[in-house]
């Protein structure tokens, strides 16, 4: 419904067109009205003072024949007067009111009864004037007068009205449309700009400057709270970054947790699963670790757990993965492994860089050593627990036979394998 509501409901661009219009139209209208009916009285009154001339001069005219009762001349005279003036009919009567001469206009058509109606809805009833001789009166004119003029006059003010308001609509259309540019095109851009704040959270795009100060005005303060969801989703993701890194690493050492490990090597094993590739977890635990806490303090053994994984992780390739799984055990993820030997080997030069003394604060150093299991997917453990596990025996076969050695998980094929320093 809503839906529906929201396609039937006008745009601004065609409400301020249709009213531009509308005011347009409706002016050109009245004033097109009025300026008829002006003209329409005018010409009343031009048509009635001109048909009392022509009645005049009719009276000078047939004066003689009148006194005569020449019925000829009287409607020779008549005629050739009435038929070049507006006069539809005119008559002559004598003074007992008997028609000496009379005329009428001959109708041609159509047009020609047009103008009669013209004529008797808009002009005077027909006007009647004496004819005088030596100051008595001796007969009667009277003329109806003839709508040529009057229709001819409308037609023309029609056709202006029609022209007029051709015209004014397009003035208003163009009007309309420069006015709509100023106003629709800043609401079209803060409406898409808003638009896409709220589906796509593009935050960082702006409303343009405005023409219009009232929505200049609006799309500023708009920019300006912009600015600030931006200030306030930049300063989220900072702090979903932190948190999110916080709750996968290790506050000491910066090293993944034991959590980020187990989902890595759960995806590790899968891929490996699928691809039908081999997969080694090396569990590694710290020697001396308890007598150096015990022997130096907290923070000495906070210094051995930053060096140590400082340098397990610089023996490892990028693509794998040392985590610190809690105290001094920490776990490598080798992905994908080409050959057990491989892993040995990274074993070897992780005891090997246990060599160097660590440094402590107040100038001291210590040396500890590290003992690594080793577990290899899929011959020691087809799950992460499994294979977590053998790798953990494995680091504690290690410990038990040789402090800073390393040695591989059993499995039903192979033997024990126990390499450790000279």
């Amino acid at each position: 419904m809503k839906l529906r509501n929201a396609k039937t409901r006008p745009t601004l661009r065609s409400v301020l067109g249709r009213g531009h219009l509308s005011v347009a139209l409706v002016a050109v209208a009245m004033a097109s009205v009025s300026l008829t009916l002006l003209g329409v009285l005018a010409l009343r009154v031009y048509a009635d003072h001109n048909l009392h001339l022509i009645a005049r001069s009719i009276n000078y005219t047939v004066e003689a024949a009148v006194v005569f009762k020449d019925r000829v001349a009287a409607t020779e005279a008549l005629a050739l007067i009435a038929s070049t003036e507006e006069v539809a009919e005119a008559r002559v009567l004598d003074l007992n009111g008997s028609t000496l001469a009379h005329w009428v206009r001959p109708e041609t058509g159509v047009l020609s009864r047009i103008e009669l109606e013209l004529a008797h809805t808009l002009l005077e009833e027909p006007i009647r004037q004496p004819i005088l001789h030596q100051g008595q009166k001796i007969g009667t004119v009277e003329l109806s007068g003839h709508g040529g003029s009057l229709l001819r006059f409308l037609l023309s003010g029609l056709a202006g009205i029609i022209i007029c308001t051709a015209i004014s609509g397009w003035v208003a259309i163009y009007l309309a449309r420069r006015m709509l540019r100023g106003i629709t095109g800043p609401l079209h851009s803060l409406a898409d700009v808003a638009h896409a704040a709220r589906s796509e959270r593009a935050f960082d795009r702006r409303v343009p400057p405005a023409q219009i100060a009232e929505l200049d005005s609006l799309g500023n303060d708009f920019n300006a709270l912009l600015d600030e969801l931006e200030a306030w989703q930049t300063h989220l993701q900072s702090e979903n970054e932190t948190l999110a890194h916080q709750a996968s690493h290790d506050s000491l050492t910066g090293l993944p947790n034991r959590a980020f490990f187990e989902g890595r090597l759960i995806r590790a094993l899968r891929s490996a699963a699928k691809l039908n590739e081999r997969v080694a977890v090396l569990f590694l635990d710290s020697d001396r670790f308890k007598d150096i806490n015990d022997n130096f303090g907290h923070a000495a053994g906070d210094a051995v757990l930053v060096a140590v994984a400082a340098r397990v992780r610089a023996q490892l390739r990028e693509s794998d993965l040392v985590a610190r799984l809690g105290g001094d055990e920490f776990a490598i993820l080798l992905s994908p492994l080409h050959k057990l030997e491989d892993a040995q080997r990274i074993a070897d030069k992780i005891i090997a860089s246990m060599d160097q003394p660590i440094p402590l604060p107040g100038n001291t150093e210590v040396l500890t050593s590290l003992s690594i299991g080793i577990a290899v997917y899929p011959d020691h453990g087809a799950t992460p627990g499994a294979l977590l596990n053998a790798a953990d025996v494995a680091m504690y076969q290690a410990k038990r036979l040789s402090q800073g050695g390393q040695h591989t998980a059993e499995s039903e094929h192979s033997a024990a394998n126990v390499q450790h320093r000279s």
